[in-house]
Formats: structure tokens, C-alpha cells, sequence
């Protein structure tokens, strides 16, 4: 459950809030003048949910392009990577 705290505990207790965001690795939601104003987290929490926000859109795009019918049947992916690098490398690169 995320730490709902004000403009001035962030300042005073800025150690404090910023030791919960890293040990939960969630947000604290700060206040100013009783109103939500902030969401503070950690670098490590940030970069995370980036990470998956990013993935979240490149598997969206995937199923949009399959939706659309741009897709490519495996074998003839297999084909075009045997052809381009030879059947060894490719048979090398399944079995990995």
C-alpha cells in the first residue's frame, strides 16, 4: 500500500520516506496544502516500471501487427535464417 505523506514530512524525514521507498519499492504520494501533489520512488523502481511499461508496449504492438495479419509463419523465418546464415548456425542456435 503506497505512503501518503505531506510536503514538509518529505522534508523533514526525507531519509526516513526515501529508506521505505527503496525497502518496498513503492511510491510514497506526497500532499501540498492537503491536496495530491507527488509521487516520489526510487531510481531502481522507476527504471523497473519503465522497463515494463516498455515491454507492455512492444508486446501490444506484436499482437496489433498479428491482429492485422503482419506476421510470418515460423518455418519460413527458419528458412530465411538458414538461407542467410547456413543450416549449422541456425540448428546450433535452436538447440541453445
Amino acid at each position: 500500500m503506497p505512503k501518503i505523506i505531506s510536503s514538509t514530512e518529505l522534508r523533514n524525514e526525507y531519509n526516513a520516506v526515501s529508506g521505505w521507498c527503496h525497502e518496498t519499492g513503492q511510491a510514497a504520494y506526497v500532499t501540498r496544502n492537503g491536496s495530491g501533489d507527488l509521487a516520489v520512488m526510487s531510481v531502481e523502481a522507476h527504471d523497473e516500471r519503465e522497463a515494463r511499461l516498455a515491454l507492455y508496449d512492444f508486446i501490444e504492438a506484436g499482437r496489433k501487427d498479428r491482429l492485422a495479419g503482419r506476421v510470418t509463419p515460423a518455418r519460413d523465418v527458419l528458412a530465411q535464417l538458414r538461407d542467410t546464415l547456413g543450416a549449422e548456425d541456425v540448428q546450433r542456435a535452436s538447440n541453445a
